[in-house]
C-alpha cells in the first residue's frame, strides 16, 4: 500500500489477500527475546494460538495468558481467562487486537516455528 489516505488504508485493511491478514496479526516481541544480543529475534511476529502474551492497552492492562483462538477476518485474538458477559448473563471470549499485546513466550511445538527461530540464534 502506498497511498496515504485513511480511506484507502482502511479499504487495503479489509479486502487484504488472507496471507498478508496473518502478518498483520502481529506483535512486538518481549524484551527477554530482544535483549539477548547474540540472536537477532525481529521486533514483532505473526501471534499464534498457544503464545502467552500481555495486554498492554485498555481496561485489562497487565493482563496475561494464554491466546486461545485467533480470528484473521476480524484482526482479533481472545485470551484464556479473559471474558466479558452478554446481556442475557452468558460468559465469552473478549476480543483483543494484537498490537495491544506483548508477546511473553513463543510457542514453539511447530517444529518449522522452532527451525525458523532456532536458525536466529546462529547468526552471529
Amino acid at each position: 500500500m502506498k497511498s496515504g489516505k485513511a480511506r484507502k488504508q482502511r479499504k487495503d485493511l479489509y479486502t487484504a489477500p488472507w496471507h498478508t491478514r496473518r502478518k498483520r496479526m502481529s506483535a512486538h516481541l518481549s524484551e527477554k527475546y530482544l535483549g539477548d544480543e547474540k540472536k537477532a529475534y525481529p521486533r514483532a511476529v505473526p501471534v499464534r494460538k498457544g503464545d502467552t502474551v500481555r495486554i498492554t492497552r485498555g481496561t485489562d492492562r497487565g493482563h496475561e495468558g494464554k491466546i486461545a483462538t485467533t480470528d484473521t477476518k476480524s484482526m482479533t485474538i481472545t485470551i484464556e481467562g479473559l471474558t466479558r458477559k452478554k446481556a442475557d448473563g452468558t460468559q465469552i471470549g473478549k476480543k483483543v487486537h494484537p498490537s495491544n499485546l506483548i508477546i511473553l513466550k513463543l510457542d514453539l511445538s511447530d517444529p518449522v516455528r522452532r527451525e525458523k527461530f532456532e536458525a536466529l540464534g546462529d547468526r552471529e
